[in-house]
Parts: structure tokens; sequence; C-alpha cells
């Protein structure tokens, strides 16, 4: 079969990594790209580097025009922004498109939480709760006969995975945990800020955003409450790495059962991911580099004993665009239509 594919947003960075996987896809096929600006866009003039990889017939953007995009497409991407994407992913399901959505609108279930999140009222309250969220290794099910996927965002995800299996196996104290990530500049997005100037963020390394209340943290504390099946919470700190691209967390954890052994959490990683095309346990420590352009993600875990006190840590990389966000779209569309999860993606 041929999936056709409408991206909506294609000048952002998911955008792009989205067309650059689609290009490699056996079986999917670019058919149409949409834009919301006034003046539309010509994607090779925005992206030089697809310069003879997409048709001239595609690479112009046009209209958001759901009818016309449903006539051409079986799929719609949303890589619009907050607050944005929300406005048109009514009008593509009503047209008969399946969505996958890669901002944050659909990601959180409840609407009060996501405007005290997001500082603004949700205006598709009707398919919220419709939406599933799009992490396969953990919600794969529910993802195949879904019409409207939430794509999980990049920390969220890195998190999840190293998290949950530990968590469903009761190994580690639900409301402890202490999540250290750092992430590359591109998972900001295109948009220009004085602190992503290259004199800025060159040879830097901090903190930012709002400790303790940053906007993924709710995000991160729903899956892993929905793995745990009781209240998770956490405490998450993202830091700015100066490279383009790739996200290491370190995660601190208290065991239940201080006289857990090592091999135990080990087990419970391997035992979940046993299969998982795109979860690799590793013995070592994982490193950005391992991840970038790759769909993977690489954990690991450790038991440390200080003193009188026992840690778990967990460390989880991936490509935060890839794996992050363009890939794991990918791999949920793959989902959707019954494909080999893996296909495009190696």
């Amino acid at each position: 079969m041929s999936i056709r594919v409408a991206i909506v947003g294609p000048t952002g960075y998911t955008g792009l990594f989205l067309i650059r996987l689609l290009l490699r896809h056996p079986v999917a096929k670019l058919t149409y790209l949409a834009s919301h600006r006034q003046e539309l866009p010509n994607i090779v003039q925005e992206f030089p580097r697809l310069l003879g990889c997409v048709p001239d017939e595609v690479a112009t953007c046009r209209p958001i025009d759901a009818q016309a995009i449903a006539r051409e497409a079986d799929v719609a991407f949303l890589a619009l922004p907050h607050r944005v994407a929300m406005a048109y992913a009514p009008r593509l399901l009503d047209a008969g498109l399946r969505v996958i959505d890669l901002s944050a609108d659909y990601r959180l279930d409840d609407a009060a939480l996501y405007e005290a999140t997001y500082g603004q009222p949700h205006t598709d309250t009707a398919n919220l709760p419709k939406a599933v969220y799009g992490l396969p290794e953990l919600f794969r099910d529910d993802i195949a006969g879904a019409k409207l996927v939430a794509n999980p965002g990049c920390y969220p995800t890195t998190a999840a995975l190293a998290v949950s299996p530990l968590l469903k196996h009761g190994l580690v104290v639900p409301q402890r945990i202490v999540i250290n990530a750092a992430s590359g500049a591109s998972g900001a997005g295109r948009s220009l800020s004085p602190h992503m100037h290259f004199a800025e963020l060159n040879q830097s390394f901090s903190p930012y955003g709002q400790i303790g209340g940053h906007r993924h943290q709710p995000e991160i504390e729903q899956t892993l409450s929905v793995i745990a099946d009781q209240d998770v919470q956490t405490l998450f700190v993202p830091h700015l790495l100066p490279v383009d691209r790739g996200i290491l967390e370190t995660i601190y954890m208290e065991p239940c059962d201080p006289e857990i052994a090592e091999d135990d959490l080990f087990d419970a990683l391997e035992e979940a991911y046993d299969g998982e095309p795109f979860v690799r346990v590793r013995n070592d420590l994982p490193n950005i580099k391992s991840v970038v352009d790759t769909n993977f993600c690489d954990i690991t875990v450790r038991l440390v004993r200080n003193r009188n006190a026992c840690h778990v840590v967990a460390f989880s990389a991936l490509d935060n665009m890839i794996k992050g966000a363009s890939g794991q779209a990918i791999q949920n569309m793959n989902i959707l239509f019954g494909q080999d999860e893996a296909a495009g993606l190696f």
C-alpha cells in the first residue's frame, strides 16, 4: 500500500526531519505541504539541503484547507506550534484524515492542566479525550486504532522509557524522582532568542526555564502515573547543551527495597524492551553521539550505595529531533497503517 502524507507547518525543524525521513520511507509518499503563513513558502528555499529531493509540485506550500488536504493525503502531521495545532486538528479529523500532532496540544488529558501549563484555554476539548499518547513502547495497542495521536515531547520520551519499567515492577519510590536533563539547541526550534545566539550558546552550559515548573513536567508525571497506576511526582530540571541535537537525562530515584540488587533493575529494563526495535538497554553509559541521527533511545541503570543511603540512577539518551519528535511520529504512522514499525527509520 501507499500512504499519502501531508505536513501542516513544515518550515520548522520537526517539518524538516519529517520530510527527510519520509523521503526514504518505502511506502509513504509526501503529497501536500501546508502553511498558515500569509506568503506561502517554498520548502526548498527554506531548507536548501532539500534541493533536488522534493518534487516541484509539492515543494511550494499550499493553504491549510482540510478538504483539499483530505483529497490528496491519508494522514496529516501537525508540525505547528503549541496552541496553534488545536485550531486545525478538528477540521482535518472531520475531513476524514488521521492526524499525528507534534505539538503539546493533545498530550495532557486534562484541559485545566493544559491551561495552567501553557497559559491558554484548550479550544478543542471535544477531541482531547480521543487523543492517544503516541509513545509506542508503552501504548502501542492504543495507537493502532487511533484517529488522533499526540506525539510525545522529547524530554518526556527520554524519561518515560527509562523510568517506566522500574515503576511498573515496583522497584522505585514513585514520589521521589529527580530528572536532570540536558538537550541540544534544536529543541528550542527555529525562532531566534538572545540566549540562542551562537556567541551566547557556544562553550556554555546552563539550566533554563522555571525550575520545578517546566511545561514538560506535567506530561512526564501524567505518563509515569499511568504506568505506575498511582500518583508519580517528579522534579524536572532542563539544561541547554551547546550542541545541535541530542538529549541526555540522569534520573535519580529511591529504591522501594534497600536490599535490591542491580541485576533486578536490569532485568526490569530488559524484560520491558526485549524485541523493541528502538530501545537499547546498555551495560555502558549512554552518550548522545551514539543516538544522534537515529531513532534509538539508549538506557542503562546503576545502583549506588553510599554509607547508609541507596540510590537508583538511570541514564537515558536520544536524538530530540528523531526519537524525540519526527522519528517517533513516523513510528506512530507506521503503526496506524499496519506497516513495519521500523519502516523508514533505519
